[in-house]
């Protein structure tokens, strides 16, 4: 089988030697064939699918598919699978679970006091009176939202399709969840339903105090309803490792807000060490006629 390497994000020395040692029997591109019928992708070239005629699936190399949608040359009749990486997974509930702490365990609090030279304990909450909502239970909002009961806190999720997880309670309804969330964790694709979803209705739903963790995509957030929210003090955190404009402009005011904890798009990296396997499996299903692994439903957008 011929397959086509095509990202201008990754490296595709990081991938190949693993994949070719695993597919001994395939050969492997880096430029468009009109013979290939996998492309194996992270940001390709625009145009990059109109040269495949004999594409038989797309594999993303990234968890994330909202920027391959809105290709103009991807196939709708060719299947797209999203990555599923147990690395990735691990990674985000590592993110997901230091910045519910860092707020939950009033270090933000802390540090101000530090650079203040204040010494003066607060008052400390139990996990089990905080309430984490999550918004988004697929695959990095079941594994975040499970962390969370494990360690105490009482968990809301909401997602489009019902999930039941021990210990998670769910919501089909956005504003029961924004109303009883201390700290709201967006975890959503992207979709034309779910753009700017937090916005200043929403933050005015959060209970007042409350804290925003957001490491799905920069464009669920309505960046100007945010600052107003704490600048208010209504949200008195928000921890942001996505941005609807990323790099993140030199002037942004988030960049130097107290209340804004920034990190540059590093929840969850893919490693090609936790992935391949997950890409050879995908392709190993296609020669024997079946669908893929996070096979996504385009109509959708997940």
């Amino acid at each position: 089988m011929n397959i086509l390497f095509s990202s201008t994000s990754e490296i595709p020395g990081r991938w190949l030697p693993l994949l070719e040692q695993a597919l001994p029997e395939d050969r492997f591109f880096l430029e468009p064939r009109d013979d290939i019928e996998v492309a194996l992708v992270a940001n390709p070239p625009e145009g990059t699918f109109a040269r495949l005629p004999n594409l038989r699936m797309v594999q993303s190399l990234w968890m994330g598919i909202d920027k391959l949608l809105h290709d103009p040359s991807l196939p709708r009749g060719v299947p797209l699978a999203r990555l599923i990486d147990p690395g990735m997974i691990a990674a985000m509930t590592e993110t997901v679970l230091a910045h519910v702490l860092d707020w939950h365990r009033l270090h933000f609090r802390y540090r101000e006091q530090q650079m203040e030279r204040v010494w003066q304990q607060l008052p400390q909450v139990m996990a089990g009176e905080r309430t984490v909502g999550i918004l988004g239970l697929g695959e990095l909002g079941s594994a975040v939202a499970l962390a969370l009961a494990t360690l105490g806190f009482r968990v809301l999720g909401w997602s489009r399709r019902l999930r039941e997880l021990a210990g998670v309670h769910y919501t089909a309804e956005l504003g029961e969840l924004l109303e009883r969330s201390d700290l709201v964790v967006c975890l959503l694709p992207l979709t034309h339903h779910t753009h700017g979803i937090l916005n200043a209705e929403a933050f005015a739903q959060m209970p007042e105090g409350a804290c925003l963790i957001n490491v799905g995509r920069g464009e669920h957030v309505v960046e100007k309803d945010l600052r107003e929210a704490l600048e208010s003090r209504w949200i008195t955190h928000a921890y942001l490792d996505v941005f609807e404009n990323e790099p993140l402009e030199m002037g942004h005011p988030f960049w130097r807000h107290p209340s804004v904890t920034l990190t540059p798009h590093t929840a969850a990296l893919t490693d090609p060490r936790t992935a391949f396997p997950k890409i050879v499996a995908n392709i190993e299903r296609l020669r024997r006629g079946e669908l893929p692994e996070g096979l996504v439903d385009v109509v959708a957008g997940y």
